[in-house]
């Protein structure tokens, strides 16, 4: 964890000793002046080297200056530079840690969604579960992305997926390239824009599953068949998006994903991985709980 546990998140709290002792998860916090000054010491070699894969992979919004794109290789450089030197498995980072420190220069969106693709788990705000959840998610079933319900869209049964900068841009549909643009407003104070890629991921079947724990801090893992649609990107959406239909309906789906205790945050992973988390959930004496 890069900052500090988000204040009043109580649906991702966790007790880190419980957690090494029950699924074997030790966990570093790290802080944002380690991130600040790698990113501070990072080669203009590599920065740009960085940023001309940027503009091979992605389809670049007219308006991003070098200085964006330096910011935002330099930001990716230092978490790759953090994630080697710690051997992490998975990271997360609070957002508005960054914004305590007057030279965090960018925010690393980019980054995260870059080291999904290349299997490292990913949880938002400070989660330490999803990012936990993340990394066995795609261990079991590859590739898979850390994601949240964004809002519900009733009338086409479905639900609209979205975080503020953060999916697995190996699982962009394939039809076009990703587009790498700037938010128009910045979450948390930085000196640069905050870049994003604009991530929808292929339309086809999908697995939507969750790590929480419950009473007497069992584990439990809660999964669901679902299908990617047909949707997005969006024309000014600047975030990464998409749309999620679950097989039995959304007002059901919702219903028992609220009674399993289900946790804001989840993972996505393509095709059906419901028989592979059930034997992990048993492997983990966890309870496993289908919707």
């Amino acid at each position: 964890m890069i900052g500090y546990p988000f204040p009043g998140m109580g649906d991702f709290a966790v007790d880190t000793t419980h957690m090494a002792a029950t699924l074997g998860c030790s966990w570093t916090n790290l802080t944002v002046e380690d991130y600040n000054n790698r990113c501070a010491s990072a080669s203009e070699l590599e920065v740009g080297k960085l940023v001309a894969e940027y503009r091979r992979a992605y389809d670049l919004a007219a308006d991003l200056t070098e200085t964006d794109l330096n910011s935002t290789a330099a930001a990716e450089l230092a978490l790759r530079g953090m994630v080697a030197d710690h051997r992490l498995d998975a990271l997360t980072y609070q957002f508005l840690a960054f914004g305590d420190d007057d030279r965090t220069r960018t925010l690393p969106f980019v980054a995260a969604s870059r080291l999904m693709a290349d299997g490292i788990g990913f949880g938002g705000e400070g989660d330490l579960i999803a990012a936990a959840a993340t990394a066995l998610f795609n261990w079991l079933k590859p590739p898979a992305s850390f994601s949240e319900i964004f809002t519900t869209d009733f009338a086409g049964d479905g639900l609209f997926m979205s975080h503020m900068g953060e999916a697995n841009v190996a699982m962009a549909r394939r039809d076009r390239k990703v587009a790498l643009v700037a938010r128009p407003a910045p979450i948390t104070r930085t000196r640069d824009r905050q870049l994003a890629l604009v991530t929808s991921f292929e339309p086809g079947p999908a697995t939507f599953t969750a790590l929480t724990q419950v009473a007497g801090g069992k584990w439990r893992i809660i999964a669901a068949a679902a299908t990617i649609e047909d949707y997005g990107p969006l024309p000014g959406f600047c975030v990464p998006h998409f749309k999620l239909k679950p097989a039995g309906g959304v007002r059901q789906f919702l219903t028992a994903y609220a009674t399993a205790g289900g946790p804001h945050h989840n993972g996505v992973c393509f095709g059906d991985a419901r028989r592979r988390l059930r034997f992990a959930a048993e492997l983990l004496a966890a309870d496993y709980c289908e919707i």
